[in-house]
């Protein structure tokens, strides 16, 4: 099964070079500088994960591109118990539009 670290790998040599990080006004692109609404992103795949030995322990990540610009990138966090307030409000705001296109939060991977 594929992990977390092969997971965003994986989804760099496929073009989702950027890292997204949660800031209080959206999610900023940490390469290109810029910061997007959630809203204006578009979910193409999602991967979760479960820690081995607590379930409590979860990480998603998202692979996110912008439609108005070049930039594609991934959000990894963690959720649960342990989601930071900033990730909180931006795994809310993903949340309605991860049932579009490939992504599929079912997909649960260790």
């Amino acid at each position: 099964m594929e992990d977390l670290a092969h997971a965003v790998e994986r989804l760099t040599e496929a073009g989702y070079r950027d890292d997204f990080r949660a800031e209080r006004d959206g999610l900023r692109a940490v390469r290109s500088g810029r910061t997007y609404e959630p809203e204006s992103l578009v979910v193409d795949e999602v991967a979760r994960f479960e820690g081995d030995s607590d379930p409590d322990d979860e990480v998603v990540v998202f692979a996110l591109r912008s439609e108005s610009s070049d930039v594609r990138g991934t959000y990894v966090v963690t959720y649960g118990t342990y989601v930071a307030p900033a990730d909180a409000v931006m795994l809310r705001r993903l949340t309605p539009r991860v049932g579009s296109r490939a992504a599929r939060p079912d997909r649960a991977r260790r």
